[in-house]
């Protein structure tokens, strides 16, 4: 979906290429004097992993109660983040991180992390012991998602060495002999960090397409989440465990060609996808919360009606999914509110457009029974980044909040779990078709969808609004 980057960990690799043949010569020189090929692809991986992955890593977080399936609104840790960096600028990022802590998500394979099992019972931790180090120092709650897969297990050479990290072998999945292999890799994860007790078993389907009946085989990946699941629970009875983690694309009104219920004024849903669900609904062996991801706008990049009014879609794949899941909570591990371009750039808005249509995005998850959203931050080492929620702690100067990561932050200290909405809130009739709103007992959030000023008048108070401006109120 043009949407995924990922730390292949290939910097250190780009890095090494840049110093020159005679330097790469003498390592290749060292490495064979050291590391003899095992006959499997697995040479040098001896100097390089550990048979130990199971072993606690770090001081695991004493949990003060048993986890809870509901964690509110957070963030998902991409290619870069703020575990490398300049020391003021890292300072300043876990000091922003941690003044309001919010549930982290981290991949185990790419997305900022190594190849985590290069060779079978061979085990690199590094990057995602790092990732996992952070989120402890700043408070937030761990989210591991089970994604992606080593080569071994889907065709590829095995060795710390052989990593594919194109973007065609990271997004496929592992093949049906290796289920119980990443099965047992998952429960290695479990055991390395015993404080992390939420789990997503694997990303948006990836690698499970069956292109010769043209739907997803969601046969295939719930075998998959089912060993997954026993696994985890094996290892940790509390231990919560979720899924699909489904793309929910929709179509634009006038093309039927996958067409579903489904629907509104924003298009419909692709009516695989909903089967999928329905297949993994009915024949998964548990869950502890369910999984979706998806975006306001259509598969062709088309906001219907407009920005703002996409996002009812949002509410409705919620409501949907609450009606099947038997009581299971809701997450979204990913929305996205802004179409990117051919690269997956989407600086294309200002800043308070951007903030404004993310809050209305969040409002339209929770409105539609969501307890749990996870921003996909587009973190980059630039000094422009749109979208991001800190600046880059590759500057001096990085580290501090920006737009986005005010928002996410408020919303989740006003919206936690457990809230109950108030549908009650008066907007003046002249300000109901350009403004929007959201409330509990204490607080409103208004936001106004038009690029000018505006005077509303919202829950008996009148104000002038800036254009595209977020407005908190107390009650």
């Amino acid at each position: 979906m043009r949407r995924h980057g990922w730390d292949s960990g290939a910097r250190r690799w780009r890095l090494l290429a840049l110093t020159g043949v005679g330097v790469v010569l003498i390592a290749l020189v060292l490495t064979m004097c050291t590391a003899l090929p095992d006959g499997d692809g697995r040479s040098g991986d001896a100097g390089t992993t550990t048979t130990d992955g199971g072993k606690v890593h770090g001081t695991p977080v004493e949990p003060s109660a048993a986890p809870e399936p509901e964690l509110g609104w957070g963030f998902t840790h991409t290619q870069y983040s703020a575990d490398e960096g300049a020391g003021a600028a890292l300072r300043r990022a876990e000091d922003t991180l941690s003044a309001t802590p919010l549930p982290q998500i981290q991949h185990i394979m790419g997305w900022g992390a190594e190849n985590p099992e290069p060779s079978p019972g061979r085990y690199r931790f590094d990057e995602l012991d790092s990732r996992v180090d952070l989120i402890r120092r700043t408070g937030g709650t761990p989210v591991i998602t089970l994604c992606c897969a080593p080569d071994w297990m889907k065709g590829g050479r095995a060795g710390a060495g052989n990593t594919d990290w194109s973007r065609r072998s990271l997004e496929t999945a592992p093949s049906p002999e290796h289920y119980e292999d990443f099965a047992k890799l998952a429960g290695t994860v479990a055991r390395r960090y015993p404080d992390v007790r939420h789990f997503i078993v694997w990303n948006e389907f990836k690698g499970f397409f069956d292109d010769g009946r043209k739907r997803w085989n969601h046969e295939g990946y719930t075998e998959l989440y089912n060993l997954v699941y026993a696994e985890l629970k094996k290892v940790d009875k509390e231990n919560l465990v979720g899924g699909p983690y489904l793309v929910m694309d929709s179509y634009e009104p006038r093309d039927t060609t996958y067409a579903s219920a489904l629907e509104g004024p924003w298009g419909s849903i692709d009516q695989r996808a909903l089967d999928a669900y329905t297949y993994w609904n009915e024949n998964k062996k548990g869950a502890d919360f369910v999984v979706v991801d998806g975006s306001s706008y259509t598969r062709d990049d088309e906001l219907l009606p407009d920005e703002f009014r996409a996002t009812d879609k949002l509410t409705a794949v919620s409501e949907w999914i609450r009606d099947r899941s038997g009581g299971l909570p809701v997450w979204w591990a990913e929305y996205y509110v802004e179409p990117g371009d051919d690269d997956d750039d989407r600086d294309g808005w200002s800043e308070p457009h951007r903030v404004a249509v993310h809050a209305s995005g969040l409002m339209a998850i929770a409105r539609g029974g969501a307890s749990t959203a996870f921003y996909w931050n587009p973190q980059n080492r630039g000094a422009k980044c749109a979208g991001c929620l800190w600046r880059s702690t590759r500057l001096e100067d990085g580290g501090g909040a920006l737009p986005m990561m005010k928002l996410l932050s408020r919303f989740a200290q006003e919206f936690p779990p457990g809230t109950r909405y108030d549908g009650s809130v008066r907007v003046a009739a002249t300000d109901v078709s350009h403004v929007r709103v959201l409330a509990d007992d204490e607080t409103v959030l208004v936001v106004n969808t038009l690029d000018r000023p505006v005077e509303a008048k919202v829950d008996g108070k009148s104000f002038g609004m800036r254009g595209h401006e977020v407005r908190w109120l107390a009650r």
